[in-house]
């Protein structure tokens, strides 16, 4: 009796499920695009909510009205926001959402790297996404250009590749922007850095040693240089360069520069090491690039020995 009952209950949960997702596609077809750049959040919400309740009653279902909330809060997901990622980009615990076509979805949560239960509807729902971000981020992916790494307009960080040179379905990473930055106090606190090294740090900043950082992807580079550069003095010039602008320094006196992709024509690209040449003639006291890659590590050398000590880089 109570497999068959767990049964009847899985069986009940799939027809609602199913309900729920024909109804959400049915009002995503419903909305007319072209209008929806002429009416505020709010307005488009309250047209959700009326066209939900519509379609329940064609459809002569009755859903729950949390549930009728649920569908046209993804929908306002889907406009406005990450779509089905919106809870994981929401999570203020979680620093990356990590994306292995629609049916894998992992994040890092306090420092540990864990799957989620997040779905996408199919391939092409993911697409669409990924299109959206990179269009905001004034971007383009396709086929010519399959690979992006871009700055989302609320400081997270893109990167997202699609076939062919993703061979299971498009992979999208996303590393949020933390409106809080970890401080050394934070660090020493949390046993990360011993109380002995962050001094020894902050006087090789203020003793203006040329500093190079090293470290796997997620290790921290961009904190440990943040943290770094609270100790450069107000009295002196500082240029940033970076691929994706992170840095955050407090200054008076800093120039922060990005470089510029290519744009569709494969045209007006301006690299870090411009950048970086261009920066000499601007009267640095230090030169911190975000992360050296290429080429562009022996201008930075060159800069840290011909009168920019205390210059720093990853």
């Amino acid at each position: 009796m109570i497999a068959g009952s767990q049964t009847e209950h899985s069986d009940s949960q799939k027809e609602f499920q199913q309900l729920k997702t024909r109804l959400h596609r049915r009002m995503v077809d419903s909305i007319d695009l072209s209008k929806i750049g002429q009416m505020s959040e709010d307005e488009l919400r309250q047209q959700l909510r009326a066209l939900a309740s519509y379609l329940c009653s064609e459809e002569a279902v009755s859903l729950p009205a949390d549930q009728r909330e649920i569908m046209v809060q993804e929908i306002m997901d889907e406009i406005y926001g990450y779509g089905p990622l919106q809870p994981l980009v929401d999570d203020p615990d979680v620093s990356d959402v990590l994306v292995n076509g629609p049916n894998r979805v992992f994040v890092e949560r306090n420092g540990v790297l864990e799957p989620t239960n997040i779905r996408f509807a199919d391939e092409e729902h993911l697409m669409r996404l990924i299109h959206r971000l990179v269009g905001r981020a004034g971007r383009r992916i396709d086929e010519v250009s399959p690979m992006v790494d871009a700055k989302l307009p609320d400081g997270s960080r893109l990167n997202a590749i699609i076939p062919p040179l993703a061979l299971r379905g498009p992979t999208v990473s996303i590393r949020r922007f933390q409106s809080r930055a970890l401080v050394f106090e934070d660090l020493v606190a949390r046993g990360t850095l011993a109380p002995a090294m962050a001094d020894f740090l902050i006087l090789a900043v203020r003793g203006r040693l040329n500093i190079l950082m090293s470290g796997g992807t997620g290790a921290g580079k961009t904190t440990m240089l943040n943290n770094l550069s609270r100790f450069i003095p107000v009295s002196e010039r500082v240029v940033t360069i970076e691929e994706t602008a992170e840095l955050q320094l407090q200054q008076p006196d800093v120039v922060a520069l990005e470089m510029r992709w290519p744009n569709v024509e494969g045209r007006g690209e301006i690299t870090q090491r411009d950048l970086l040449r261009n920066s000499l003639r601007m009267r640095p006291d230090r030169i911190i690039v975000g992360e050296v890659r290429g080429a562009e590590v022996w201008d930075v050398l060159q800069a840290m020995n011909t009168g920019h000590e205390g210059s720093l880089t990853t």
